[in-house]
């Protein structure tokens, strides 16, 4: 994919680098809140994709540039402390208790609801937005959790690749989650390409990616990677049939909803084996990472629920909840879908 456009100094440092070849230290900017600063979750975004697709015309060794990791670790004991500041300390529970921890923390809250929304109300437009949000994330779909299978061991590993098997089609490509999405973007007229919309997507978006990935790649934090799918797995049966029902009611047929069908089944499924074999394992083998465990639950209901916020506070006032960048406008290429009515 194209290296994106830079929203400040810091941003325009990193791709700088990546463009010329050249890397100079850059400071790092004083930011009042971390999660939803345009500039250091761009560079951040930035510095995590050298770990998965890369950038055309990028070298891979910058993968592992010791002046890029370095700026890297300062940006993310920013994000890091932000989040941890968010979510609050977690109790050192027992691993009988993980599970229960993690039912409390993904309780549907009574406020203003995102899934609800879309399923009932959401345009068409909105909902190519929506899914526009979650494109980054989604066509990687489970590889960031796939960092930690050499970091578990025992009935943890397990239960972990029980569900990776799934995520991943049971090695079928066209059954893979990335895939059955990159059909959803198709049959709504989006550009399907990984990373498309980088330059589109705002900070609280790229936030909850940027979570993932900072979880993935460091080994002191596999316990917050494992709390995060757990409570993804935990909180996703409900919302994803809201948004296939959202999604038909919009004309949607089963091509265009199966992406969302597939989860309702299998993530029901997934729900008890992240809870006790994946996360009450993990804890029982590890009692120091119970509050990691329950720190990674936390911060994706938190920085989801941000993110949801910002689309339900974007459409009520009537704007878009993209981000506005050089001549781009809607994020649909077409008028006329494939298997949706316009």
């Amino acid at each position: 994919m194209r290296l994106p456009e830079a929203r400040g100094d810091l941003s325009a440092a990193v791709i700088e680098a990546l463009m010329s070849g050249r890397f100079e230290v850059a400071r790092l900017p004083e930011v009042t809140d971390p999660l939803a600063d345009e500039d250091l979750q761009l560079a951040l975004a930035v510095c995590y994709e050298l770990h998965y697709s890369g950038f055309d015309g990028v070298d891979d060794r910058w993968e592992w540039h010791p002046g890029l990791l370095a700026l890297r670790g300062e940006i993310e004991y920013v994000f890091e402390t932000a989040l941890r500041q968010l979510t609050g300390p977690q109790p050192a529970v027992g691993a009988a208790e993980i599970p229960a921890a993690l039912t409390a923390l993904t309780a549907e809250q009574d406020g203003p609801s995102l899934a609800r929304y879309i399923q009932s109300n959401a345009t068409i437009e909105q909902f190519r937005e929506f899914v526009v949000h979650r494109s980054l994330y989604q066509l990687k779909e489970a590889d960031p959790h796939t960092f930690a299978i050499p970091r578990l061991t025992g009935r943890a590993k397990a239960a972990l690749i029980e569900i990776q098997i799934d995520e991943y089609g049971s090695g079928r490509l066209a059954r893979m989650h990335a895939e059955l999405f990159r059909t959803t973007m198709g049959c709504l007229g989006l550009n399907t390409a990984y990373g498309a919309y980088l330059d589109r997507l705002p900070a609280v978006t790229l936030a909850v990616t940027n979570m993932l990935s900072m979880f993935a790649l460091h080994r002191r934090l596999r316990g917050a990677l494992v709390g995060q799918l757990a409570a993804f797995e935990m909180s996703s049966s409900l919302p994803n049939s809201r948004y296939g029902n959202g999604l038909r009611r919009l004309g949607g047929d089963e091509h265009a909803t199966l992406f969302y069908d597939e989860h309702v089944e299998a993530d029901a499924v997934h729900e008890q084996i992240a809870a006790h074999d994946m996360c009450g394992s993990l804890v029982a083998e590890h009692p120091e990472l119970a509050a990691d465990v329950l720190f990674g639950a936390a911060a994706s209901e938190a920085l989801g629920g941000r993110a949801s916020a910002h689309l339900l506070d974007s459409w009520a006032a009537g704007r878009s909840s993209l981000r506005e960048v050089s001549g781009q406008g809607r994020p649909a290429q077409t008028d006329q879908l494939a298997g949706v009515a316009s």
